[in-house]
């Protein structure tokens, strides 16, 4: 599988790359999971508030790349700044499965956007790309979304995810077998290979996961 960053992206954010995993993967429910993420969702809650959220490290930046590409991140937010708030206001995270939980302890970690996708159900090379008003884009659990000006990861059938909301056609099911996963940095790529590496630590231990390849963008 090919993929390739547009120069959409890159010529209104230069640092833009992507880590890249793909994976075999074991999906199901294991309760040890929910040990990590209540521990994540402790610290962070007990560190910061609804504030301090816009202002943290890296999520700032991803914030300011937004605007660089002509999005308003209050009204359009980073899928990391949208876990980060949702824990500062004292909610739990959903627990969906071991391999979608597993990408949100790695945006957590990483306070960086995740994106946790079906390999299978993904035809062809992937283009990551600014999306346009011609994109029509229906997020998971939110209906048909404005992706216009937001950074989307498009196939030969069409838009599939964004650094905002992923669809209804990749998202991981119970039959997921094999997973294609972004990590998505605006700044640089300086700390991606030691994330994929902490990606592939996780994801071996409570998925069960092969590791097919790794690779930075």
């Amino acid at each position: 599988m090919k993929i390739t960053i547009d120069s959409s992206i890159q010529t209104k954010v230069p640092q833009f790359h992507v880590a890249v995993l793909i994976a075999n993967v074991t999906v199901d429910s294991r309760s040890e999971l929910n040990q990590i993420v209540h521990d994540y969702e402790s610290s962070i809650s007990s560190q910061y508030d609804i504030s301090d959220v816009v202002n943290l490290p890296i999520i700032k930046e991803g914030r300011d790349a937004y605007k660089a590409f002509g999005k308003d991140p209050s009204r359009y937010r980073l899928a990391v700044e949208s876990l980060y708030r949702r824990i500062v206001k004292g909610n739990a995270l959903y627990r969906i499965n071991n391999v979608v939980d597993l990408g949100n302890v790695l945006s957590l970690h990483t306070r960086k956007s995740v994106a946790v996708l079906d390999y299978h159900q993904i035809k062809g090379d992937v283009v990551i790309r600014l999306g346009t008003s011609n994109d029509e884009y229906y997020g998971i659990g939110r209906g048909k979304l404005n992706i216009e000006h937001i950074p989307l990861y498009e196939d030969e059938i069409g838009p599939f995810g964004s650094t905002t909301s992923d669809t209804d056609r990749t998202k991981i099911t119970m039959k997921t077998s094999k997973i294609l996963l972004f990590i998505i940095s605006f700044t640089g790529t300086q700390s991606l290979q030691e994330e994929l590496d902490f990606a592939a630590d996780i994801y071996s231990k409570y998925a069960d996961a092969t590791i097919v390849e790794q690779r930075i963008i």
